[in-house]
């Protein structure tokens, strides 16, 4: 497993970063993408809300 690594920067230098890096997937590798991003949203959407108790 690869050590995490945070990205501290100019937010334009990441959003290129990004772009770069959607761009040099292919196009089943965006579309895996996109449908666990659907996934993730249709998920927290469904959710229900879990009260926790006080004591």
């Amino acid at each position: 497993m690869k050590n995490i690594v945070f990205n501290f920067g100019d937010p334009k230098e990441l959003e290129a970063k990004r772009i770069a890096e959607i761009k040099s997937l292919s196009y089943l590798e965006r579309l895996e993408r996109l449908m666990a991003l659907i996934e993730v949203s249709y998920a927290l959407k469904t959710a229900k809300i879990i009260k926790s108790k006080k004591r």
